[in-house]
């Protein structure tokens, strides 16, 4: 790589690298890289391409921020039932996996913590680090389709699992299960007694079909659909563009809401399993969700719900971003990473996942700096495709696929081999 010709000044990138106090670059937090690449931008005056941070880029739709003052019901999208009172708001999803771990993994003493299908969200096995409680992950990879099965199987037969999470789609991946895989995850969750956290984040987001029709087929797939053992986190950063506010709706199982746990009073007063979650860890955690934000989520949902309000119109940006900054990575030397959902190929949508021939995920994360372009390595994320990074759109709008198309021909040329 040469030293005069980078799109990023790189004298520059390199002080800055230096001076991050980080050995290894590839095994940096979002947030850490967020700060990196803070710091350059201001010294240089140039913008990088972030792919780093997944933010949501677009605008709030007005529907909610008008609709902060009413107070509304509303329901999903999902063809599954939930009372009222198990669905419950939360300071964003963060907080209610927070709490989702704080009761869900306490609910039997002799297991040990949750099993987390990777690659995921690298924050989530950070508070269950936080809590003093165990995890165990795989990389989902290699075990699509009937294969999930027996590896699943494997970890569950220990009798150590309380819970079990994933995201669909997933972030980093974007890939997303299919029935039979969700048909397998809810028989097994029930067969040994384990508690499934559905991470919604990006409900209704895979862009190849129309789940955005309320009351219509077809749905969000759910494991709901083959286990009463679930638990949604639902966000309302991500399918409407509503992040700033930090709200959220944890939904529990109606029959995992009044179940009995004993061992749940070594921690809270009752034993039963929604009570514990509200009085017990939501209770402790805040005070309350901020009481505007709910109306403004209630409000969107109900608009949704009631056919006047498309949100899936404002999202699919995402997807038609994906899909022009995938094929100038591929025409520019790099493959993508995650690419099936068995045999489909993955939605375009909020990530996608890319590698460069020869490069391991931390060589390439440091190289691409000097590019002006920023990413987070797979690694951090449960992969085991050490040679991958997570791309997230949100911040790259169409109007700068030039400048990347540029950065990449250039990167390209200067370690193609």
């Amino acid at each position: 790589m040469s030293t005069n010709n980078t799109p990023i000044n790189f004298e520059i990138v390199k002080d800055e690298l230096a001076n991050s106090g980080l050995a290894d670059l590839g095994k940096a937090s979002i947030r850490e890289l967020v700060r990196i690449v803070n710091k350059i931008e201001n010294r240089t005056g140039q913008k990088f391409i972030r792919m780093e941070m997944g933010v949501p880029g677009l605008a709030p739709p007005a529907v909610g921020i008008n609709a902060e003052i009413e107070a509304l019901k509303a329901g999903l999208f999902l063809d599954i039932e939930v009372s009222a009172a198990n669905c419950l708001p939360s300071v964003g999803s963060m907080q209610g996996a927070f709490a989702v771990f704080m009761v869900a993994n306490r609910t039997d003493r002799n297991k040990e913590g949750t099993l987390f299908i990777d690659p995921g969200f690298p924050v989530q096995k950070q508070q269950v680090r936080v809590l003093g409680q165990d995890y165990y992950n795989f990389d989902v990879y290699n075990f699509r389709g009937e294969k999930l099965r027996e590896k699943l199987e494997s970890y569950l037969k220990t009798g150590k699992i309380s819970t079990l999470l994933y995201s669909n789609p997933n972030n980093p991946s974007w890939i997303c299960f299919t029935e039979k895989e969700l048909q397998i995850i809810g028989e097994l969750a029930t067969k040994y007694d384990v508690i499934v956290i559905e991470d919604l984040a990006y409900f209704g987001m895979d862009f190849r079909h129309d789940y955005w029709k309320p009351g219509v087929a077809p749905y969000q797939p759910t494991v709901a659909k083959y286990t009463d053992n679930y638990i949604y986190l639902i966000s309302g950063s991500k399918a409407f563009s509503y992040a700033g506010q930090r709200i959220g709706t944890m939904a529990i199982s109606d029959k995992l809401a009044t179940r009995v746990y004993p061992d749940l009073k070594r921690y809270y007063s009752s034993d039963i399993f929604a009570y514990a979650m509200v009085y017990g860890a939501l209770y402790s955690l805040s005070s309350g969700a901020t009481h505007s934000a709910q109306y403004g989520l209630a409000a969107m949902l109900k608009a949704a719900n009631d056919g006047t309000y498309d949100f899936r119109t404002d999202v699919l940006e995402y997807g038609r971003r994906a899909a022009a900054m995938k094929k100038l990575f591929v025409e520019n030397g790099f493959e993508i990473v995650y690419d099936k959902d068995e045999d489909e190929l993955i939605a375009d949508g909020f990530y996608f996942t890319f590698s460069y021939p020869g490069l391991t995920g931390s060589q390439l994360v440091e190289k691409l700096m000097y590019y002006g372009i920023s990413a987070i390595t797979l690694n951090i994320t449960g992969s085991e495709r050490h040679e991958g990074l997570r791309a997230c759109v949100s911040q790259t709008g169409m109007d700068r696929l030039g400048e990347l198309e540029a950065r990449l021909k250039a990167f390209n040329k200067d370690h193609a081999k």
